[in-house]
């Protein structure tokens, strides 16, 4: 594909849709119709440049026996969807910083420790050019209700055999499903550092 350029069509208070104009090998036109949280894109480099935008948490209990869920309601579908833990970063936040209070937020948990970073990659590839962070470490306290009466989650710790029975039962986001369907299937002592 031979990059063409991109016109903004519409902003929103959190992402903004753009057309981008593609060349195909046999030369015609492709629009792609795509969100960024960026509002000013305007060159081809703009759409992959620019820093994470975003957090996400891969947390397990001081055993290791436990990861941590949230089963949120998500408006885009509406229905409830389990996830981890994750969030925007704020203007002058590190990732470190983002996690924290990000976690704080939705489950009142504190991060005991961080043990890895899954490198930047891609939210929602097929219409988004959102990139994040995954966090990966160990959690403590007591879960509590998220501070935000915009966000409607609940939290929980679910050992490998609950993980297995949720994942033939409800929805999750793809990454997260995933993930938890690797965690389900290793040992606790298995090392999934990168």
């Amino acid at each position: 594909m031979k990059f063409k350029g991109l016109e903004k069509k519409q902003e929103g208070a959190f992402i903004t849709r753009y057309d981008i104009y593609y060349e195909t090998v046999d030369g015609q036109e492709k629009i792609y119709e795509m969100i960024s949280r960026d509002k000013d894109l305007k060159t081809f480099e703009d759409l992959h440049s620019k820093k994470a935008e975003a957090v996400i948490l891969i947390m397990e209990d001081e055993t290791g026996e436990k990861i941590l869920l949230n089963k949120e309601f998500r408006l885009a579908m509406g229905e409830w969807v389990f996830n981890f833990p994750a969030g925007l970063i704020d203007e002058g936040e590190s990732p470190d910083q983002a996690a924290a209070r990000e976690l704080r937020e939705e489950t009142g948990l504190e991060i005991r420790k961080i043990t890895d970073y899954i490198g930047e990659s891609y939210s929602a590839v097929g219409f988004s050019n959102e990139k994040n962070i995954c966090v990966v470490g160990v959690a403590g306290g007591t879960i509590r209700k998220s501070d935000s009466v915009f966000e409607e989650i609940e939290s929980g710790w679910y050992t490998r055999e609950e993980v297995k029975e949720l994942l033939k039962e409800y929805r999750f986001a793809a990454r997260t499903q995933a993930y938890c369907y690797l965690w389900s299937k290793i040992t606790p002592s298995a090392d999934l550092t990168c």
